[in-house]
């Protein structure tokens, strides 16, 4: 069972005006303790289901007034315990506000945070246009929380994270203001940016109620291949080959032996146990065909032990594949869970250093690790696995990520590419950024939240007294 903080009088809930929903009992608020994260679940105080921005403004404003802590939360398939409501008080649900505008002819829509990634695609389809970041979850995450943590994904190499796509928001702030941040149009030069201030923000400043978004156009064409080599510095040094020269695929994802022998288990794909590329080349003429004889030729360099081309029926059961790979690790072994979910980007030159790095602290500490990795912007996630309830386990798995981490960024990476903070990347903002750095990041939030309720507990470590 979750733990449960309840000191904080949500009771001021009831008496609001709201075209949502108020929970209290203890089955619904349970349900809202935890996320797809390893990190223990809190039980809530009450749940608001918002269902407007009104709703939202209004629970803020009674909040702040109250001193009780909001945590906000769309579709909880964060992985770094953002939505973890740590302190108790309220967990703001803003998965009914879902409307969707299209407006094709300026290339954007409108959403509510509670579009789900998936849906808003097959939305924009009959426009030939989509959202691009491309993400693992995206049958479940929605934009709200995508926007919180700036998600990424496999098509992030060549169109770039959510934050590249936000033109407009409406955001919530803690005392309940509604305001506007950016224009909905490619560029301004206009005053301080606080659209991407709130950008990545993981709802520790306010609470996005609507985002206008910028629509790309769906390749024409698409030319895929699955390459395995014989180690995994082979592989990543294609990637980092492959880049540097200039080529910009549409997806270029790194997946590990160990990570396959698991998807072959889980989804029963019968690949080569090896570390493998998942190339995809997009274009809209027929240059698409000169970058796929360069980058055949990289990877032969890089001695390649095998090129397989596999057309679209193919590759969508390889990428849905890859999208399993982390409830593959989770059904390796009964009472095996993944303890840590890591997720760190270094600079493409440095990606065979980190995927080595991952492998050697593994080995020296006796504990199975697996990688996959969105190897073309340098992002590599890593997946120790053990017994939750074995603290030899757990504690294998903490050093492995502690010193991966440093490790990248050390050679001038983040300790986070696409998950966020969370919980459990506070401690490294100092080695990341410095802390005077941080130490502004604190009076931004200070200024915005005075009184600390917007999402405590996650992003900036605590204030020492």
């Amino acid at each position: 069972m979750a733990d449960t903080v309840g000191d904080h009088d949500c009771e001021y809930l009831a008496t609001l005006d709201l075209d949502g929903t108020v929970e209290f009992t203890e089955s619904r608020r349970e349900q809202y303790g935890g996320d797809a994260s390893p990190h223990e679940p809190v039980t809530p105080d009450a749940v608001v289901e918002a269902a407007s921005t009104a709703d939202v403004s209004a629970v803020l404003a009674g909040a702040n007034e109250r001193g009780i802590p909001v945590t906000p939360r769309s579709g909880g398939s964060g992985l770094e315990g953002n939505a973890v409501p740590v302190a108790g008080g309220i967990v703001l649900d803003t998965t009914r506000i879902d409307h969707v505008d299209a407006q094709p002819d300026d290339l954007q829509v409108r959403v509510g945070p509670g579009v789900v990634y998936d849906d808003l695609n097959e939305r924009v389809a009959q426009y030939g246009l989509r959202f691009a970041p491309g993400i693992s979850s995206g049958d479940v995450a929605m934009v709200g929380g995508m926007i919180a943590n700036n998600a990424s994904g496999f098509n992030a190499v060549r169109y770039g994270e959510t934050g590249d796509h936000v033109r407009r928001l409406e955001v919530v702030l803690p005392d309940g203001e509604v305001i506007e941040c950016g224009q909905e149009v490619v560029k301004s030069s206009s005053g301080y940016n606080l659209r991407d201030l709130i950008v990545g923000s993981e709802g520790t400043l306010g609470v996005v109620t609507e985002a206008t978004l910028e629509l790309v156009g769906i390749p024409e064409h698409k030319r895929a291949a699955l390459v395995t080599f014989p180690t995994e510095r082979d592989a990543s040094s294609a990637v980092s080959e492959i880049i540097r020269f200039g080529v910009r695929p549409g997806a270029i994802e790194f997946v590990d032996a160990p990570s396959v022998e698991l998807l072959n288990a889980y989804s029963g794909l019968g690949l080569p146990e090896k570390p493998t590329l998942l190339l995809e080349l997009h274009g809209n003429n027929s240059g698409i065909e000169e970058d796929v004889e360069f980058v055949e030729s990289v990877c032969a360099d890089n001695r390649m032990e095998r090129w397989e081309t596999a057309d679209e029926s193919e590759m969508d059961e390889i990428w849905q594949a890859r999208r399993d790979a982390l409830p593959a690790a989770r059904a390796y072994r009964e009472g095996w869970e993944p303890l840590v979910i890591g997720d760190v980007v270094v600079p493409i030159s440095k990606y065979p250093d980190i995927v080595e790095t991952v492998s050697r602290v593994a080995d020296e500490l006796d504990i199975l690790t697996t990688c996959v990795g969105h190897a073309g912007d340098g992002n590599l996630h890593f997946t120790p696995l053990g017994d939750p309830q074995n603290e030899a386990h757990v504690a294998a798995a903490n050093e492995l990520n502690e010193r991966v981490v440093k490790a990248a960024i050390d050679m001038g990476g983040t300790a986070t590419g696409e998950h966020g903070v969370g919980i459990g990347k506070r401690k490294f903002m100092d080695r990341e950024h410095g802390a005077g750095s941080v130490r502004v990041m604190q009076q931004i939030k200070d200024a915005i939240d005075p009184n600390g309720i917007m999402n405590p507990g996650k992003v900036l470590p605590d204030v020492e007294s």
